[in-house]
C-alpha cells in the first residue's frame, strides 16, 4: 500500500513540476520579470517588490515573491538590473528560486521612437521540502509514522538566458520576450525535465492623455494586451487602466477564450496609488475558469520606489502603466 501511495504522490508532484512559470497580475509593477528591456527604463534607480498569494482559500498555499533593482546609466545609454524571485507551491514548497542580472541598451530612432533590446542571465534552483509532505497512508493507516520514498536530488541547479526587445514612442509601446533559451533542467530525479521556452508579446496605447501646459500629466487612460505561449499552453489577456493623479484603477480579462476555457481564467481588479517616487498597488483575481468551485481568487501586492532621478531627463519615459 505504501509503495502504491508513493507512486500516486510522485505523480502529484510531477504535475506541479510540469506546470508553467508563475505569472503576476500586476506585471508592469514587476517589469524586470516581464522583460529585461525594462532594466533602467525608469531613469535613475528603482527598487520593486511583489507578493502573490494564489487561490488563498485552498488548504495548501501557492506563494510567489519577487524583488528587483535597476538603474539607468545615461552616459552609456544602458540599464542594469538584478531580479530575485521565489515560487513555492503546496505544503512541500515545491518551486523555483531564481537570481539573475540584466542589461538593456537604449537606441533612439527618428525623433520620437526608442528601441531597447535586453538580456537576462540567471541561476535557478528547483526543489521540494520532503519533510513537510504528508502522504495518504500517514493519515489513514499509520498515524505518526513516515512514508519511505526513493531518494531524490536535494535541489536541481541550472543556468538560463532570456532576451527581449521593447519599442515605444510617447503614447505607444510594444515588445516581446523569449525566456528559457537554455531550457534548464528542473527534474528532482535522474530523468531530465527541461522547462519549455516561453514567448511573450505585450503592448498597448494611451487613449487619453491630459495635463496642463508645462506640468506633469495628471490623467491618462490606456489599453493594453499580453499574449503568452509556453509548451502547449496559450494565453491572451486584455486590460484597461485609468490614472487620475494619484490613483490608478485597472481591469483585466486574463485568458480570453478559447485559449484557456470557455469562460477564460480570471477577471483582475486593480487599485494603485502613484507618486513620482513611490507606487503601491493591490489587485484581486476573480476566478472564472473551471476552478471556480475550488479556487476563489488571488491577492497580489506590489510596491516600487524610485530615487537618484536626474533633474534633467535623458531618455523618453516608457508610456506603459506601472501596475
Amino acid at each position: 500500500m505504501k509503495k502504491f501511495v508513493f507512486h500516486i504522490s510522485l505523480l502529484w508532484l510531477c504535475g506541479f513540476t510540469f506546470a508553467q512559470d508563475p505569472q503576476f497580475s500586476q506585471f508592469y509593477s514587476n517589469p524586470l520579470y516581464l522583460a529585461p528591456s525594462f532594466a533602467g527604463a525608469a531613469e535613475g534607480s528603482r527598487v520593486a517588490a511583489s507578493y502573490r498569494n494564489q487561490w488563498f482559500n485552498l488548504p495548501v498555499k501557492f506563494i510567489t515573491y519577487s524583488v528587483s533593482y535597476d538603474h539607468y546609466f545615461s552616459a552609456f545609454n544602458s540599464g542594469i538590473g538584478v531580479l530575485v524571485y521565489k515560487d513555492a507551491a503546496g505544503s512541500g514548497e515545491l518551486g523555483i528560486f531564481s537570481l539573475g542580472v540584466q542589461y538593456s541598451y537604449n537606441f533612439q530612432v527618428f525623433n520620437t521612437w526608442h528601441v531597447r533590446p535586453g538580456l537576462h542571465f540567471s541561476y535557478l534552483e528547483h526543489g521540494v521540502v520532503f519533510d513537510k509532505l504528508t502522504f495518504i497512508d500517514q493519515i489513514m493507516y499509520d498515524p505518526g509514522g513516515s512514508t519511505t520514498f526513493a531518494p531524490s536530488i536535494d535541489k536541481t541547479r541550472d543556468v538560463d538566458v532570456a532576451t527581449s526587445v521593447l519599442i515605444y514612442s510617447k503614447k505607444i509601446w510594444f515588445g516581446t520576450t523569449v525566456d528559457h533559451l537554455l531550457r534548464p533542467n528542473i527534474s528532482l530525479y535522474a530523468d531530465k525535465y527541461r522547462i519549455p521556452m516561453r514567448y511573450t508579446i505585450f503592448g498597448g496605447v494611451e487613449l487619453i492623455r491630459k495635463g496642463r501646459l508645462l506640468s506633469p500629466i495628471d490623467e491618462t487612460m490606456a489599453f493594453a494586451y499580453m499574449f503568452r505561449q509556453q509548451g502547449g499552453n496559450f494565453q491572451l489577456d486584455l486590460g484597461v487602466y485609468w490614472h487620475r493623479n494619484p490613483l490608478v484603477f485597472g481591469l483585466w480579462y486574463r485568458g480570453l477564450p478559447p485559449f484557456n476555457s470557455q469562460r477564460g481564467d480570471a477577471l483582475i481588479l486593480l487599485l494603485g496609488y502613484k507618486t513620482p517616487y513611490f507606487n503601491i498597488g493591490y489587485s484581486y483575481d476573480i476566478t472564472i475558469s473551471n476552478l471556480i468551485s475550488h479556487a476563489v481568487g488571488s491577492h497580489e501586492i506590489t510596491m516600487s520606489f524610485k530615487f537618484l532621478i536626474p533633474k534633467r531627463k535623458k531618455i523618453g519615459a516608457v508610456p506603459c502603466p506601472e501596475f
